[in-house]
């Protein structure tokens, strides 16, 4: 008996694993009335789908959320694509939604879709065709009606970001008979006219009211435009054709206005943050050229011809002192060594000598005159002259007597 006992998790994985393996449970359409939804912060929603004879649980995760196009609310007939499987840590069944839409909207659904494709496949959407959005737009043309919430929307945000940029209204049926073809008169008549943005949209509704921006008239005519477009159709959950086919696309009028109007109070505050960095620039650079200007002022006096001139004096002034002084120190030396060649001379000098008691004997010989150094160049009888300190004498030779002195 102990053998056939499983624990819950068993159980629980086996069915799963039976919910799992049916084909029929992995793809299945159930429609109900919508109740206890409940969107959570984590971005999953969780609802039932109930009618006369019972409920199911159902969650769309976060993940799915593309295949919601527009807000669940209690009471709601809706249609779910989705898996049934198993919870296994609750044991319960559930649907596992991939898709959701409205009952009765079924087949503009399948239509929505199916023009969604061909315009793809078309490159209608490719983000290469994208005209980028001018961010500083001075003429915004809108195309909605005149009497609706969205152009009070806009108006009010326009006004409140920049009133001076000019907004140009052309007014169109965006719903019922004839809408599509106001469109697209709108938006040819504001392409003629030359603004630089374009605005086209209206409030939300259901898919019958915005099916005019679904036709493919209308997305060629936003697709062809050279003025770029922001589509701005119901609310954040509503999508139509025309928000693939824009340039770019906006959750509400309200957003467009804020993507087409460039906020001139925030402009102005850059503006005077930019003219202030500017003048704190500007004085700095004007600082730093008076301060250069003096240090300029300062160099042209030193270099000024007078003051150069001045210098130049001065180091004359200097040199001629510095050569006086070195002449006199030249003058001095030359001087002392003077005195000093004097005073060698005067041991060599004939006139020392004679004052001293020598004296200078001279001979006269043929007319030429020697000096008599020895007693053998002289005879007796001849006539000398003595040189002596303070004059000359004449003397005849009477004797002559050879001596040695030692």
């Amino acid at each position: 008996m102990a053998n056939n006992v499983y624990t819950v998790r068993q159980v629980n994985t086996y069915i799963k694993n039976m919910f799992t393996q049916d084909f029929m449970l992995n793809r299945i359409y159930v429609k109900g009335e919508v109740s206890n939804c409940k969107y959570h912060t984590s971005g999953h929603i969780y609802f039932s789908l109930k009618d006369e004879s019972g409920t199911i649980a159902c969650v769309m995760f976060a993940g799915q959320r593309g295949g919601l196009s527009f807000r669940m609310k209690e009471g709601q007939q809706v249609i779910v694509f989705g898996a049934v499987s198993v919870y296994e840590r609750s044991g319960a069944y559930q649907l596992y939604a991939r898709e959701i839409r409205l009952d009765g909207e079924g087949a503009l659904y399948e239509k929505f879709q199916a023009l969604k494709r061909e315009m793809e496949e078309m490159g209608m959407f490719a983000p290469e065709y994208k005209q980028p959005i001018p961010k500083f737009a001075k003429v915004v043309g809108i195309v909605t009606a005149p009497t609706g919430a969205a152009i009070r929307d806009i108006m009010n945000i326009s006004a409140r970001r920049n009133p001076y940029v000019q907004l140009i209204l052309c007014p169109a049926q965006v719903q019922g008979e004839g809408a599509k073809e106001s469109i697209v008169r709108g938006i040819q008549m504001l392409e003629d006219s030359g603004v630089d943005v374009i605005i086209v949209g209206r409030g939300g509704g259901s898919i019958e009211d915005l099916w005019a921006f679904n036709e493919e008239e209308v997305a060629r005519a936003i697709f062809e435009c050279r003025i770029p477009i922001i589509s701005a159709v119901g609310h954040e959950t509503d999508t139509t054709i025309a928000d693939y086919a824009a340039d770019l696309r906006a959750p509400t009028p309200s957003a467009a206005a804020e993507l087409a109007v460039w906020d001139y109070g925030q402009h102005a505050e850059i503006f005077f943050s930019i003219r202030q960095k500017l003048f704190r620039l500007v004085n700095q650079k004007l600082e730093l050229h008076r301060m250069k200007e003096k240090e300029f002022r300062v160099r042209l006096s030193y270099l000024h011809p007078e003051v150069i001139l001045r210098e130049r004096r001065n180091r004359a002034v200097e040199m001629e002192d510095k050569l006086r002084r070195m002449m006199e120190s030249r003058l001095q030396l030359k001087k002392h060594q003077f005195a000093i060649m004097i005073e060698r001379l005067k041991g060599i000098s004939p006139l020392e000598k004679l004052s001293q008691g020598y004296a200078f004997l001279e001979r006269e010989t043929r007319g030429k005159t020697a000096a008599v150094r020895s007693v053998k160049q002289v005879q007796e009888g001849e006539q000398l002259s003595v040189y002596v300190a303070d004059g000359r004498i004449q003397a005849v030779v009477t004797d002559i007597r050879e001596e040695r002195y030692e």
